[in-house]
């Protein structure tokens, strides 16, 4: 994989977006392009016109690089002190500090210490990188301002499918103890479970199987959230699945391409979380992400008939 540097000019930024979600009100990113290179994700659309791509002669759709900016918890330490009003702050939330090309300068772990150092500032640690236990010492010291969270996006029995889509990610088993040995250390934990594809993730068996571990995590929070259907991420991800020989996922993906599937697909699967949760869980701590407006009139009637733990945006 190539690695690009760029610097970066933001260190500590607001994020609306993600304060809606309820996920923090600020956010720090290392770079623009996360060498885990999952086919659905959107960071390529939302940071596509960014001057970094042209300097480092990438297409932001494109896959085999990662860009990051080792100098980034310089920015993020001096942000730390400056900024006067202080609160919950992401790291990150378009790409991971923890990802594999950022290992050679420690980014997540530097970043991590920069906000922990100044009174004030809470962390929202998200990643698809068991890399992160490398940092549970520090977290250790400063627990009840940490929250640990691990991207997890299918039961350990869908592992291989998840493969396919999340080539560079850490395996999914590597993922879960991780979050295990989170919660015996007695750190703060949360669970995300995005994005959960159909054929993979979304049937009640699945969703009763991760809630469970969500569970066994002692999850604060259990974040939920459908595949984003614009963009070429379902393509691709069908694409791969096919390749793979995962013809029955590739399938169910190709079809929630159309619009009526897709809203269809939600609906369910929005009705079998909440059905898990409250089966296994608590409903006040379930958080289903959902922008509504692909949604057919009557699949946004049956959940508006029954949103707890929704989380209308948009």
């Amino acid at each position: 994989m190539k690695v690009h540097h760029y610097t970066l000019k933001t260190g500590i930024t607001r994020t609306p977006e993600f304060e809606k979600k309820g996920l923090a009100t600020y956010a720090v990113n290392v770079g623009t392009k996360c060498g885990h290179n999952c086919l659905y994700c959107s960071t390529g659309a939302v940071l596509r016109a960014h001057k970094s791509f042209r300097v480092c002669g990438e297409n932001p759709f494109g896959f085999g690089y990662a860009i990051i900016d080792p100098s980034t918890p310089k920015r993020v330490a001096k942000d730390a002190k400056r900024i006067r009003r202080r609160g919950l702050v992401q790291l990150g939330t378009l790409t991971d500090a923890w990802a594999y090309e950022t290992r050679k300068y420690r980014l997540g772990r530097r970043c991590l210490k920069a906000l922990l150092l100044e009174p004030g500032w809470t962390v929202r640690i998200l990643s698809k990188n068991d890399g992160i236990a490398d940092s549970f010492g520090l977290i250790e010291r400063y627990r009840e301002r940490v929250l640990v969270g691990m991207s997890i996006t299918a039961p350990l029995y869908h592992e291989a499918a998840i493969q396919a889509l999340e080539p560079n990610a850490t395996p999914m088993i590597d993922r879960m103890l991780a979050m295990l040995e989170a919660a015996g250390r007695g750190l703060r934990t949360y669970v995300m479970f995005c994005p959960l594809l159909p054929k993979i993730a979304d049937s009640q068996a699945s969703l009763n199987r991760l809630i469970k571990f969500a569970v066994s995590c002692r999850a604060e929070e259990i974040f939920v959230e459908p595949v984003n259907p614009r963009g070429s991420g379902l393509r691709l991800c069908q694409e791969a699945l096919e390749h793979k020989g995962f013809l029955a996922q590739a399938k169910a993906i190709a079809a929630i391409r159309h619009r009526t599937h897709w809203s269809r697909y939600v609906a369910k699967l929005v009705s079998r979380t909440q059905q898990a949760v409250r089966e296994h869980s608590d409903i006040s701590r379930l958080r289903f992400l959902l922008y509504p407006s692909r949604l057919l009139p009557k699949d946004r009637a049956r959940i508006e008939q029954d949103d707890a733990g929704v989380i209308w945006l948009g």
